[in-house]
């Protein structure tokens, strides 16, 4: 006998409950631990002199010092321990959305490289490229965006220390917030994920996004590929990136090109939900990392081009 549909949807949340479950441990325990580490940096006044050996960097983002932190720890572990870190400093939405753009283009790089360096392009390009591209990012943007650079939002932070326990807990209630916050939008997005796989709903969108691949310079059998890292990102999707390039006829260039995108822009989903929540501006986060993700397919089909050029003579 044949499921119903509720039958299978059914089924797809029963099968995504276990690992999703996992996820949201792992995320729980890294948000609270970089979460209380800095609220005991701020009540000791220790933020300020950590902003004032940084900001003189930062400040060419308009960012202040401490935001250094939240852009470091989300470079070296990921999205969420960067959450973390921004909203335990009082920023407007100008760095907020600065300081999420950057991170959302260099983010989790020690799980991510090794994803990217798997399909065939160089680790140390991708680095190289997701660094310079983050930094690219926010200079433009503080250059672009209106408002004036928040430089002094640290210090603003610990000007009045008082007692610990009432800092504790509202320590504790802002985190238990944001923990079930981030569970319910990773649970929902897991379950749709599976489900639009399940119905085959992921191929009839793979064919409106066809168009949009030209746009970004993009092969059109890389398609899917992209959904998939803009729908559950690298670090969830990896598994579903590299079976799929096991069983695709993709060039080596159409790896390179996708991995030029994939790289800056992905995650596009649930991180920017996320993010938004902060008080990013969703459609900023996402604009310039589409921008910057077409400037460098470009300028690897640039290279494609001059390598034939002297390759023929």
């Amino acid at each position: 006998m044949e499921e119903t549909n509720k039958e299978r949807f059914k089924r797809c949340v029963r099968e995504i409950i276990p690992s999703t479950t996992k996820t949201c441990i792992w995320i729980i325990k890294i948000t609270v631990g970089v979460s209380f580490a800095m609220m005991l940096l701020k009540y000791f006044n220790i933020l300020p002199y950590i902003s004032d050996f940084i900001s003189p960097v930062f400040s060419i983002f308009g960012l202040p010092g401490s935001t250094a932190l939240a852009f470091v720890s989300g470079y070296c572990v990921n999205v969420y321990s960067a959450i973390a870190v921004m909203t335990s400093l009082d920023l407007d939405w100008r760095a907020i959305t600065i300081l999420s753009t950057m991170v959302m283009a260099a983010h989790s790089m020690f799980l991510e490289t090794p994803v990217l360096k798997k399909t065939g392009v160089s680790g140390v390009r991708m680095v190289a490229v997701r660094t310079l591209s983050a930094f690219v990012l926010g200079v433009g943007l503080n250059l672009v965006l209106p408002g004036e650079a928040t430089l002094d939002a640290s210090a603003a932070a610990v000007a009045e220390r008082g007692a610990f326990l009432p800092q504790l807990g509202a320590w504790v209630l802002s985190t238990l917030k944001l923990v079930v916050m981030m569970i319910c939008i990773i649970y929902a997005l897991n379950v749709l994920q599976r489900v639009l796989q399940e119905f085959g709903i992921i191929d009839k969108i793979a064919k409106v996004f066809k168009p949009l691949m030209k746009v970004f310079g993009l092969p059109e059998g890389t398609v899917f590929l992209w959904i998939v890292a803009n729908v559950i990102g690298l670090g969830y999707g990896a598994a579903a990136i590299l079976d799929s390039l096991s069983r695709n006829t993709l060039s080596e260039r159409d790896v390179k090109l996708l991995d030029s995108h994939i790289c800056i822009s992905h995650s596009n989903l649930e991180d920017l939900i996320l993010l938004s929540a902060t008080g990013a501006v969703w459609w900023i986060l996402l604009l310039s990392r589409w921008l910057m993700a077409i400037i460098l397919v470009w300028e690897q089909r640039l290279e494609f081009y001059i390598s034939d050029k002297f390759s023929k003579k």
